[in-house]
Parts: structure tokens; sequence; C-alpha cells
């Protein structure tokens, strides 16, 4: 099976994550059901660079568990997961569903993408805090990876 060269592209992916980080930000405030917001954001221009699928799998991924996600990332937060920044908890939902679901993506990856695009879109020391709950996540699911 053939798969489009920019689904392998390291860039496609992390503009992949940008725009996944904008549909989870805008399905946690707009309410709207996810299948909604990924049509909305498909048919944006930039989407034609990223890595459809990968998009795709990051939002449905996180929509389909976002009770288990939320629960792996409360011991590891000071507040509750509602509480939290929405920008940062859009980010800590995608880093937890890769670290838990995605292993083909080195989990060192996981959180430097996921710094970035806090510091990015996120508050001034937004992504000090995510890069901390993300480190200590990282140690109950990926364990074997971090410490090796």
């Amino acid at each position: 099976m053939s798969r489009d060269p920019q689904a392998l592209d390291p860039a496609a992916r992390s503009r992949s994550r940008r725009r996944a980080l904008q549909a989870l930000y805008a399905w946690q405030m707009s309410g709207n059901g996810m299948a909604a917001v990924i049509r909305q954001f498909e048919h944006e221009q930039d989407m034609q660079v990223a890595d459809l699928e990968y998009f795709e799998d990051l939002l449905r991924g996180v929509e389909r568990n976002v009770a288990l996600l939320d629960a792996a990332l409360r011991p590891h937060l000071d507040r509750e997961v509602e509480q939290v920044d929405p920008i940062e908890r859009a980010v800590l939902r995608m880093a937890t569903y890769e670290l838990k679901f995605r292993l083909d993506v080195p989990y060192r990856v996981v959180l430097n993408e996921a710094i970035e695009v806090t510091k990015r879109f996120g508050a001034d020391h937004g992504h000090s805090y995510v890069n901390g709950v993300l480190d200590a996540l990282a140690g109950d699911l990926r364990a074997l990876e971090k410490t090796g």
C-alpha cells in the first residue's frame, strides 16, 4: 500500500499537530461534533501541506478516548482537567493520546512538539506547565522508553 510521502515528513506532522491543536480548541469551546470540526479544518488551504491522515487520527483519537486521556492526566495536574487553560488542555490531551496510542512516535518528539505548539499558541509560561505534566506522564506511559 502506498502512502502519501507527506505522511512520513516530520514537518508535515508538525503542521498537522498545530492544526489539530486549533481544531481541538474549537471542539472544546464550541461543543460541536468532531466530524463537523474536521470538515471545517479540512477545507483550509494550509491543510494541503499537512499530514491529513495524522491530523484526523489525532482528533478522532482524542474524541474517542477523552475520558481515558483525562484520567491519565489527572494525577499529574495541580487542578481539575476542566480548569486547565483551554489551549494547554488541548495540547495535553493531544500529547497524551500520542504517548498512549502512537507508539511509533518517540516520546521525546511528542514532548518537544507539545512544548513548541504551546509556546506558539499558549500563555507565556504555559509550555513550562505542559512540559512538567507530560514529562511525568511519559514516566507512566513510556517508562521503558524513557529510562532506556
